[in-house]
């Protein structure tokens, strides 16, 4: 399986957002903090705003934001948003994929990694991969 630059991006910056709720970030910031160039994460981001797992504000206090609870956002949710399918065969989607004779069988094999891999991927939520604070943080 290949996992896209786009996708590792895109959940590294999510997992920057989430770990700062009560502010918005800066792209700059966000690329900053995670190593991540700049103009590829701003055309990532803007991919994510569109599935509505960002939102932003413009201006002078602007930024971004997880568009909904990092609870609520898994795994399976990013990679969809950054690239669409999960698993292609050149290109094309698995779910017509049908061969003759010997390899009649493959498909089905193509299709079951495709959806264990969707399984593992939902079971995953951003929230679930933020480090606990650390003790007498964040208690009032």
């Amino acid at each position: 399986m290949y996992i896209s630059a786009k996708a590792d991006y895109a959940t590294r910056a999510l997992l920057e957002l989430a770990r700062h709720p009560d502010r918005p970030l800066t792209c700059e910031a966000v690329a900053s903090s995670q190593e991540i160039p700049f103009r590829f994460l701003k055309s990532v981001v803007n991919e994510l705003r569109k599935a509505g797992l960002v939102r932003s504000q413009r201006g002078w206090e602007g930024g971004y934001w997880l568009g909904r609870p990092a609870a609520d956002i898994t795994l399976l949710d990013v990679v969809r948003a950054v690239d669409g399918d999960l698993i292609t065969l050149r290109g094309a989607p698995l779910a017509g994929l049908d061969y003759p004779g010997p390899a009649a069988g493959l498909p089905d094999v193509w299709r079951r990694i495709e959806a264990d891999t969707a399984a593992v991927l939902a079971g995953v939520d951003l929230a679930s991969l933020l480090p606990a604070p650390a003790l007498g943080q964040g208690a009032a």
